[in-house]
């Protein structure tokens, strides 16, 4: 039973891995046996990871395919990715400036596409391989001042399905892993705001933010042989904030 839950020696490819989510996962391979790469635009960050790293713009084709080409031609194959890498930008719907509105597109969606693609076509001759993408409690549902980046996670949603149903027959499980409200450097400022925190925690049925090191359970899982009936899901470690609310009546018991 042991052995389901094994990713010692699995080559994990970690997109966006130097900081924040992605580099919580990383390091948790990493600490469960994995041969974890990362990847991501900033060297010095990457460097600070301690792990081996490529340095890599997800929205350049060319540097998507040599990152991917560089992890096999070290490893020998692509055992696992995650696609983690991503970004926000807050701002009302009606003003949303459109620069920004492309940009996030460029990193959120058709950066995840070509590095699944590039990965997708590794696994597909290995005829054996896993892809995480990484969706959103926006996947789901929708917060306000947050057009761009929900649409984004709506399409990611979309591209996990679509991607699982293509690479089926080929032994690739393409799942996603959808964090709930999780306290990270970039937005550790946001969560000091009594206001906000206080929201979170009576939103969420566990009554606290999530920690990056909460998602490395089922970032294990879905890259072991535990989760190799499970294609198409998004998988959602959120504390139960999508599974409803909390009453604020007394409950008799």
């Amino acid at each position: 039973m042991k052995d389901l839950f094994e990713v010692t020696g699995k080559v994990v490819h970690v997109s966006g891995g130097s900081r924040g989510i992605g580099k919580a996962i990383a390091l948790g391979l990493a600490e469960a046996g994995a041969r974890v790469v990362v990847s991501a635009r900033t060297e010095e960050a990457l460097k600070a990871t301690g792990l081996d790293y490529e340095r890599c713009d997800v929205t350049d084709p060319d540097a998507v395919e040599r990152t991917v080409a560089a992890i096999v031609a070290r490893h020998g194959r692509l055992d696992v990715l995650f696609n983690v890498a991503g970004i926000n930008f807050r701002h009302a719907a009606e003003a949303f400036p459109m620069d920004k509105f492309d940009e996030i597109m460029n990193v959120n969606i058709r950066g995840n596409f070509l590095m699944a693609r590039a990965s997708g076509r590794v696994m597909v001759e290995q005829r054996a391989g896993k892809i995480v993408n990484i969706a959103s409690l926006h996947t789901h549902q929708s917060l306000a001042g947050v057009v761009a980046y929900g649409t984004s996670k709506g399409a990611i949603g979309s591209m996990t399905r679509a991607l699982a149903v293509e690479w089926a027959p080929y032994n690739v499980q393409v799942n996603a892993l959808g964090p709930g409200f999780i306290v990270t450097d970039l937005n550790a400022k946001l969560w000091e705001d009594p206001t906000m925190r206080g929201w979170v925690e009576s939103r969420t049925p566990a009554g606290r933010l999530g920690q990056p090191r909460d998602l490395v359970g089922a970032a294990i899982f879905l890259s072991s042989a535990a989760s190799d009936f499970m294609t198409g899901q998004v998988l959602y470690v959120d504390g139960g904030f999508n599974a409803g609310s909390l009453w604020p009546l007394k409950i008799p018991r």
